[in-house]
């Protein structure tokens, strides 16, 4: 072979590395049997493009059949919107794309069905956990309180870790989302803050929907995969990022291994992943 056949073989070699692989796209229908999967103590089944409850509550539709931009998926979106985009996990930061949030879009309808309807409903199912020297009020539906246990124990093998981890900003309050008319996971006793103090939020940079200012993340990977591992998802993935919060969505972590998304890899799925087909 020759010198100059060898170089070109090295240079596509080059380039195909400098290229992140793909993950691999899910059918709609795989995601919302990853999503019935990670709530069995409320889902048990989908049918005629619907989600069965197995209290005898009425299904819920999953595609409420309108074509939404980035906004209006946030504002209202359905259970299809909700897992549009692939999560991608790992203990390495990403980068992501202009109004790349998977997991910001979410079905508030089905939040309720999970959790609670109301503030009462949801409080009648509160808990509360230690965490490094306070007690946090979370939700025991679907099993969040023992979740954040497990985070918890994991990250007291790390007493360095401490610092970040508390005070929380908070984990329960029935509230939107700040600038919007959705409801926060926080209203539903699954989602907690860290210590602020180390927190990036886009909203404080001075962006604005669509426009967000560039940060500089402070909250070691190493918390972060104790969360991922134990089914929460991280808002430093966020385009819109949120460094401090955190939220019980194990369907998005079942979902990124399925797919092959990983944060270490960078491999991530393509624009606009979901397949319509069912």
């Amino acid at each position: 072979m020759s010198p100059s056949i060898d170089r070109a073989l090295v240079f596509a070699a080059m380039l195909l590395l400098a290229v992140p692989a793909q993950a691999d796209d899910l059918s709609l229908a795989r995601k919302v049997k990853l999503l019935i999967d990670a709530y069995p103590q409320t889902l048990v089944g989908s049918e005629g493009g619907s989600i069965l409850f197995g209290d005898g509550e009425p299904a819920l539709p999953i595609d409420d059949g309108k074509a939404k931009d980035h906004t209006r998926k946030l504002a209202s979106g359905d259970i299809e919107d909700s897992l549009s985009q692939i999560y991608p996990e790992g203990p390495c930061e990403t980068r992501p794309k202009v109004n790349f949030d998977p997991g910001r879009i979410r079905s508030e309808a089905l939040m309720k069905r999970l959790y609670g309807g109301s503030a009462r409903e949801v409080e009648a199912s509160l808990v509360e956990i230690e965490w490094f020297g306070s007690k946090l009020p979370v939700t025991k539906r679907q099993g969040v309180a023992q979740a954040l246990e497990k985070v918890r124990d994991a990250l007291k093998a790390m007493p360095d870790l401490t610092i970040f981890l508390t005070p929380s900003a908070g984990t329960f309050n029935w509230r939107k989302v700040a600038g919007a008319s959705n409801l926060s996971v926080h209203s539903f006793g699954a989602a907690i803050d860290l210590n602020s103090r180390y927190a990036d939020y886009w909203i404080w940079a001075g962006g604005k929907p669509g426009r967000v200012q560039g940060r500089d993340n402070r909250i070691p990977m190493s918390i972060v995969d104790a969360f991922e591992r134990n089914g929460f998802i991280w808002g430093g993935r966020w385009y819109h990022y949120d460094t401090m919060h955190f939220e019980y969505r194990p369907e998005l972590l079942a979902i990124a291994k399925a797919a092959g998304a990983s944060a270490c890899r960078q491999t991530f799925p393509s624009e606009n992943s979901v397949s319509r087909g069912r």
